[in-house]
């Protein structure tokens, strides 16, 4: 086992795996930007080392910073957490090159799985089902739109590295095209510092499902059972469910083998996930694998007893996944949502600002994952969540009565959230019901999508 492992993180998520290093009994060091020097994760880490000022393509996604972090303090490991450069594959050769341990799938299954365009051509070939799009990169909008034409409108236009709904647009005939492709692909440089991109068709209002998988270096995989993710503001996920409240025994059983079968395919290994679309007739194909722990793995935690960040920890450093695929049972329900300094009713433009005033909730089956504190300044400079409000029922109806209790107990003066907004949604009748796709929030609340 590690003795010391760098988190190279910020947020919610390095706090997270700091104190599942803490539990585990190995010393953690924090890396962060000037701007974040105030920051949770800095203060309940081991060590912190400061990797550059506050722009995301100066300290975290800076890859000789954070590696001289962790040779200067001799962190063996390095855990990525979500985003920045945590489904990079050529930061996990840096790592391996280095002789660090990439907390993560090999930089060559990064490459096959991780770049969205080169897995569904794995996928193909392994006979699981894909939605029909480009097995090239795409690097203009003139090969883009050669290749949409060939597809058939509407398309979806996406970054081939990456994930969190960055990097997305929806373009619904030829003459949008241009304009889609380019804002994507600038906020694929800016979020990721790559641009290149894939084109799939668009399947329209499909329930987004996803597996996640475990795999150790011995070839065992088993699955945790399914999320339901189709609650999406502009391709970002708002809330999260597990499991599924719609999909029978036989699908889930049948998305789950599909899910071990895709991993196995390309012999992945540590925590993954595998993302689908499910049409209104039961269909379903492959969309993409995320190499990398999911913001929403919280919701399977409370269903399967497992801690996926520990998992990851353990298979990193060789151990054999502490469970098989008979042990786990999914008890209960458990629903996140995602908590924004965004104002929902001026197009949820980010609130940056100090947080004046602060009580989350608590109580049984009621989990707050954040990194924010009374007194703490929210940054403008990265992605606008400050907290991830998950509970679990013995049931969807009790989880959902839970959500809608904690949601009324939460307060956050001083900046402006979406509370009010996520509120709304888990008391809607339809979201009651469980009757939820992907455009769940233009049918339901659409004046919140006109903005």
């Amino acid at each position: 086992m590690f003795d010391k492992v760098l988190v190279a993180n910020r947020g919610e998520i390095a706090v997270r795996v700091i104190r599942a290093l803490r539990e585990m009994g190995i010393a953690s060091v924090a890396v962060y930007s000037e701007a974040d020097r105030q920051s949770l994760h800095v203060m309940l880490a081991d060590e912190a080392v400061c990797i550059g000022p506050a722009p995301s393509t100066e300290s975290y996604l800076n890859m000789e910073a954070i590696i001289s972090a962790a040779v200067a303090t001799g962190a063996q490991a390095i855990h990525p957490g979500y985003g920045f450069l945590s489904e990079n594959e050529k930061f996990a050769q840096l790592c391996e090159t280095c002789g660090i341990k990439f907390i993560g799938p090999s930089a060559r299954v990064m490459a096959s799985m991780g770049n969205k365009s080169e897995a569904r051509n794995t996928m193909q070939k392994a006979g699981v089902p894909v939605v029909p799009g480009t097995k090239t990169p795409i690097y203009s909008p003139k090969e883009g739109k050669r290749a949409a034409k060939k597809i058939g409108y509407p398309v979806m236009i996406k970054a081939a590295l990456g994930g969190g709904g960055k990097g997305m647009r929806v373009a619904e005939c030829e003459a949008q095209f241009d304009e889609m492709f380019m804002a994507a692909q600038l906020e694929t440089r800016k979020a990721f510092g790559d641009d290149t991109m894939y084109i799939e068709r668009y399947v329209r209002d499909p329930k987004h499902i996803e597996v996640q998988i475990l795999a150790d270096s011995f070839g065992n995989v088993v699955h945790l059972g399914e999320r339901d993710c189709s609650i999406q503001r502009r391709h970002q996920k708002v809330i999260e469910e597990s499991p599924c409240a719609q999909i029978s025994q036989q699908l889930r059983s049948k998305l789950g083998r599909t899910a071990v079968k895709a991993a196995k395919a390309v012999g992945y290994e540590n925590a993954g996930t595998i993302e689908f679309l499910l049409d209104s007739s039961g269909r379903f194909y492959f969309m993409e694998m995320n190499t990398r722990v999911q913001v929403e793995h919280p919701v399977t935690e409370l269903v399967t007893g497992l801690d996926i960040i520990k998992e990851q920890i353990r298979i990193a450093a060789g151990e054999k996944l502490s469970v098989t695929q008979k042990d786990i049972k999914l008890t209960g329900h458990a629903i996140e949502c995602r908590i924004n300094a965004e104002d929902p009713d001026r197009g949820f433009l980010p609130c940056p600002g100090t947080i004046d005033n602060l009580h989350f909730p608590g109580g049984n089956g009621v989990r707050m994952d954040t990194h924010v504190y009374q007194g703490y300044r929210l940054p403008p400079n990265y992605d606008s969540m400050i907290a991830k409000l998950i509970v679990h029922g013995k049931d969807r109806e009790e989880a959902v009565r839970k959500l809608r209790s904690a949601l009324g107990e939460t307060l956050v003066e001083g900046i402006i959230t979406n509370v009010d907004f996520d509120y709304e949604i888990v008391s809607s009748p339809a979201f009651m019901k469980g009757n939820i796709d992907t455009g769940f929030i233009q049918k339901h609340f659409p004046r919140y999508t006109r903005k």
